[in-house]
């Protein structure tokens, strides 16, 4: 019965309403022990008739069991998982162990939850109830979250429940009802109800100051004797515990050893009979503790009235008893339930023990393969624990540091790594190194994890093996602005590429090392395109899906449009079947491409999808580069507010990790966002800043100058002297560099500051080399450059072809600033001007037009739900605000309003 508590049965009767009518409803409860939240959960579960309900309770001996919450709740819904696409069925059929195999992504299993439980959903609403979130295994949980994020559209209601101490961070990511305890009047009315006689008004005050309202203390000490001193206050949750203790020890000897049993067991009464049976302990003896209200028997299960009660009768027996009963669990599910077999030895053991500690990593082994990470680190912990020699137990600390970096938790791998002392076995030191390398390049140090990489390399005697970390190295150097090094790095790899087996090995040392030497402007153009040619016919890379970034390099770094179509289809096509937690450094690198090409309304989008996901996996490199790069864009843009925005959120973390390249695309945007705004005085203060920046890096690749830019605002104020020096030490630079965009760029600033005869060699011969490359908005620059320098020649009718196509471009990209200033030149050149309204495609939001975009390309709906990680019902929801925007009616329509694949 629920006293009290209208305010929140009206919140939740709520949202199961809204599951009913196809609005997905998300809400975890939170409070002390006690509170009642198990209590709203049943009144939920009362409110749910005609819906399907799921439900599932975490307790603390199953915390360690892979998936175990997760089956739990998922149970009646497996006949469907075939429904599901195939890849997300896999994982989560080899997470749940229905199917032989790996997961492979950690948050591939969450991506398939969503799937099925969406799925399950379509043919009746659904209600899923999760008691004690956080004591569910790590997996189950983030799983579940996963999808919780992501029920917008959809007939489903999820309700949780969270103790207030419990950790925040399942909880905080989802939207919360605080409980506290009921008021006074609910207090007497409950008290009242559960008493046997009655209690006077300053009682049920006293126990109500005393237990602040909570539910179930008002109720266990309602019946105990009144105290002595009323000055005195009373012990809670302290006596809460204790009166359930106390109410455990007045049951009989044989009573008292099976509630220990189900307390060490949890649910499972088959297992509860078997480790009785072992013990020589009647488990009929647990009617006495269901007669004393401790515990609830029925369908094969042992359910405790509260975890309150569990907890206080597994801390009330003896530590010996508990091991004994632990032993004797562990021989009643034998070998046929390896993990729980291995986890309850582990609690009987008193020292170390070799035969624990090698079925334990079993264990961890087995759970690594399903994904989950957190319990394999756990499992591998334990066992360097009861490891006896110091091998083992370093060997066992960095495994368990490798699979608790894979559950995102970099500062638990680094204390395991710590542990794990001095290193002798060559493999294991090797590990050790690359994982310290690899949670530097995402979380910490990037000069750490540079250096790091390096010394991994130079103790690797395979030359395939070595060549892969010393791209990883040069990777971030690329972060850090370090050509120096990385220049130094690409010398190793070209001295052991002759020694190289692999296709991939080849093709990654050659485009790591071009890459490095185009950062250093010596050259790499060779070393990059004999990559595109290598990979391109190998497919080297498309397995590592770590690395498959890198494919996209080539093409990024030279620039031009002979290069990489094959790579870039490769890419477009293999980004379905990447995992989430590599995704985003992939995504940012085909958005950058995007964004220097004409397709920026895809780049927007691809850029907001891998700041989404960084954030979501914790990768703070790749989400400072994904925030510099779209401020770069919204600057060309005009969106002056998003633009500061994201550059005030991406600097203090490139300030605070070295991501050195992302305060050079920061400034930039802010450099770029001034010129387009028209206020040349404050553009040149960042962009001689920016200036600045490089010369203390040591950068001199001419792609990442803002020599041009500089030029610009410098005529701008009328300041020609200043710029003259500029133009041409960056021409002799863009020379030494031979491709074609900074050429181009170093011909049109040229073409600007020179003399009138010279104006259309040099812009024409600027416009050659723009041919040469994809970059749409360069190319319209120097059209708008070229016509306003016509015009003030007073070549009004050559200036006017220069300018509508410059006009044209910008317009087409709604690059909105520089598109006002091509009007304004071609208005002054006598022609009226009929301005084009605005792409339709631009009035979207990033999620509607990921949408757009994809089920434009000819996808389904689950296609594209499974590609963004929603429901078939969110992706419909979206895809209906696009019709309406857009004013269109099906997808042959929809694609005639967006911009075509690239």
């Amino acid at each position: 019965m629920l006293i009290g508590r209208d305010a929140e049965r009206r919140m939740i009767e709520g949202l199961v309403a809204g599951a009913r009518n196809g609005q997905g409803g998300v809400l975890v409860i939170t409070g002390e022990p006690g509170i009642g939240k198990t209590t709203l959960l049943d009144h939920a579960a009362a409110c749910a008739a005609g819906m399907r309900v799921l439900r599932a309770a975490g307790s603390e001996p199953e915390r360690e069991i892979p998936f175990g919450a997760l089956h739990q709740v998922l149970r009646p819904t497996l006949d469907r998982i075939d429904e599901i696409p195939a890849p997300q069925a896999q994982a989560l059929s080899a997470a749940l162990a229905l199917r032989p195999g790996t997961t492979g992504d950690r948050f591939a299993v969450g991506a398939a939850t969503l799937s099925l439980l969406c799925r399950f959903a379509e043919d009746q609403p659904l209600a899923i109830l999760l008691d004690d979130l956080p004591l569910f295994d790590r997996p189950s949980a983030a799983a579940l979250t996963f999808t919780a994020r992501r029920l917008v559209a959809d007939p489903i209601v999820l309700l949780a429940t969270s103790r207030t101490s419990d950790a925040p961070d399942v909880r905080d990511q989802l939207p919360q009802l605080p409980l506290a305890g009921i008021d006074l009047t609910a207090a007497g009315e409950l008290v009242s109800s559960h008493s046997a006689v009655p209690v006077s008004p300053e009682r049920v005050a006293r126990l109500h100051r005393a237990t602040a309202g909570n539910p179930l203390a008002l109720v266990e000490l309602a019946g105990a004797a009144p105290d002595a001193s009323p000055a005195a206050p009373l012990p809670v949750p302290a006596a809460l515990a204790d009166a359930f203790a106390a109410r455990a020890r007045s049951l009989g000897r044989h009573g008292r050893a099976a509630l220990t049993v189900a307390a060490v067991v949890g649910t499972d009464l088959r297992v509860i009979s078997r480790a009785c049976q072992l013990l020589d302990v009647g488990v009929e003896a647990l009617g006495e503790a269901e007669d004393a209200g401790l515990i609830r028997i029925g369908d094969g299960r042992v359910e405790f009235r509260h975890p309150l009660v569990r907890a206080a009768v597994y801390g009330d027996a003896a530590p010996e008893h508990r091991r004994t009963v632990h032993r004797a669990v562990a021989d009643a599910l034998g070998p046929q339930e390896p993990d729980r077999h291995a986890w309850h030895l582990a609690e009987a053991a008193i020292g170390p023990d070799h035969r624990v500690a090698e079925l334990l990593s079993r264990a961890a082994a087995r759970a690594h393969a399903r994904s989950a990470h957190d319990i394999a680190a756990a499992a591998f912990e334990r066992a360097a624990r009861l490891c006896p020699d110091t091998e083992g137990h370093a060997r066992f600390c960095v495994a368990a540091a490798e699979s608790a970096w894979l559950a995102g938790t970099a500062s638990r791998a680094t204390g395991l790594l710590d542990e794990a002392g001095e290193l002798t076995v060559p493999e294991v030191r090797l590990l050790a190194l690359e994982l310290r390398g690899a949670i530097a390049t995402r979380t910490g140090s990037l000069t750490a994890s540079r250096d790091t990489l390096r010394t991994a390399a130079a103790e690797t005697p395979d030359a395939d093996d070595r060549v892969v970390l010393l791209a990883d190295a040069i990777s971030a150097c690329f972060y850090l602005c370090d050509t120096a090094t990385a220049v130094g790095i690409a010398g190793e790899i070209e001295d052991l590429l002759a020694r190289v087996t692999t296709p991939k090995a080849r093709g990654l040392g050659q485009i790591a090392a071009g890459a490095a030497l185009v950062m250093a402007n010596r050259g790499g153009a060779d070393q990059l395109r004999a990559a595109v040619e290598s990979l391109t016919a190998s497919g080297g890379l498309r397995d590592d899906q770590r690395r498959r970034f890198w494919l996209m390099t080539g093409p990024l770094y030279l620039r031009d449009s002979t290069t990489g179509a094959e790579l870039r289809r490769i890419v477009h096509e293999s980004r379905a079947d990447t995992a989430v937690g590599s995704l985003p450094s992939l995504l940012f690198h085909v958005a950058r491409d995007e964004a220097t090409t004409n397709q920026w309304v895809r780049a927007a989008a691809t850029y907001d999808e891998a700041i989404r996901l960084a954030r979501e996996t914790g990768q703070n490199t790749e989400l400072a580069m994904s925030l510099a790069g779209l401020a770069w864009l919204r600057a060309r843009l005009g969106h002056e507010p998003q633009c500061r925005t994201l550059v005030a959120e991406a600097l203090p973390i490139c300030r605070a990790r070295e991501i050195h390249i992302g305060r050079i695309w920061s400034l930039f945007a802010l450099g770029e966002l001034e010129l387009g705004l028209g206020d040349p005085r404050k553009a040149l203060t960042h962009l001689d800043e920016l200036d600045a920046l490089l010369g203390t890096l040591g950068v001199t690749d001419p792609d990442l100058s803002p020599a041009p830019e500089r030029a610009d605002a410098l005529l701008r104020l009328g300041m020609r002297a200043k710029a003259e020096p500029i133009a041409h030490h960056y021409r002799a630079a863009a020379a030494t560099k031979d491709q074609p965009w900074a050429l181009a760029r170093a011909e049109r600033t040229l073409g600007m500051l020179g003399a009138e005869a010279d104006l259309d060699t040099h812009f024409t011969r600027a416009l050659e080399f723009h041919a040469r490359t994809l970059d749409d908005f360069e190319t319209a620059r120097t059209r708008l450059a070229y016509g306003t320098r016509l015009r003030r020649a007073r070549r009004r009718i050559a200036a006017r072809p220069q300018l509508r196509v410059a006009l044209a471009t910008f317009e087409e990209l709604g690059a909105t600033p520089w598109a006002d200033r091509a009007a304004t030149e071609l208005a002054a050149t006598g022609e009226t001007v009929r301005r084009r309204a605005p792409s339709g495609a631009q009035t979207l939001t990033p999620q509607e037009l990921q949408v757009a975009l994809l089920l434009s390309e000819g996808r389904t709906t689950r296609e594209v739900a499974a590609a963004l990680f929603l429901s078939p019902k969110t992706v419909e929801y979206h895809l209906r605000k696009v019709y309406a925007k857009l004013g269109v009616r099906s997808r042959a329509e929809l694609a005639t309003h967006l911009p075509e694949q690239g």
